[in-house]
């Protein structure tokens, strides 16, 4: 297996209404307001919504995650509309295993922005570009089994659910026991 850290690829994709690309040093003010503005519709689905670092705190996670899309640990990208410039949420490839390859897809999207299939159109070009650009073997996507709306996502996008993992872990809000749903699309061979 090639090292991962010389696999070159591109850090932005572009679709008919996004640009995905990868979180760069100056963007932490505006993830930090998108965030901000949708926490309430957020932290119920994503731990890290609960407590919003502020602007500066932002600051230093788009330079990290800059830093771990080119170490090829991580691939965090937002999600800007193309129309307007304005940071619709954000994506990217997690829990990459680059012996497989395999990745799992992560999505948020911004309150103003649900229901116009933004993040439906993200997860198919990043599913296209795992396969083609990145010779993925399998996808995944995992949500909360109450998030109907994000396995919504995934199944409009052809992925199948594999699992339904009961119980698996403690809500970050309520301390329930919460289940996961697991999908994945993989490799189409001969």
């Amino acid at each position: 297996m090639t090292d991962p850290i010389l696999i070159d690829f591109p850090d932005k994709i572009e679709t008919k209404r996004l640009i995905l690309r990868a979180a760069r040093p100056g963007d932490g003010a505006a993830v930090h307001l998108a965030v901000q503005e949708s926490q309430t519709f957020l932290k119920d689905w994503m731990p890290w919504a609960v407590n919003i670092p502020d602007a500066e705190g932002y600051e230093k996670w788009a330079r990290e995650n800059h830093i771990s899309f080119t170490s090829r640990t991580n691939l965090t990208m937002i999600m800007i509309a193309k129309d307007s410039g304005k940071i619709v949420g954000g994506t990217g490839f997690h829990n990459l295993n680059w012996d497989v390859p395999s990745f799992e897809i992560g999505y948020w999207v911004h309150s103003s922005y649900t229901g116009r299939g933004y993040v439906t159109e993200a997860v198919e070009a990043l599913t296209d570009f795992a396969f083609n650009e990145l010779n993925a073997e399998r996808i995944e996507i995992r949500c909360d089994a109450n998030n109907e709306r994000s396995a919504a996502v995934a199944i409009r996008n052809g992925y199948h659910q594999d699992a339904l993992l009961k119980n698996n872990r403690r809500h970050h809000v309520s301390n329930d026991l919460v289940s996961t749903l697991v999908f994945s699309k993989v490799k189409e061979t001969g």
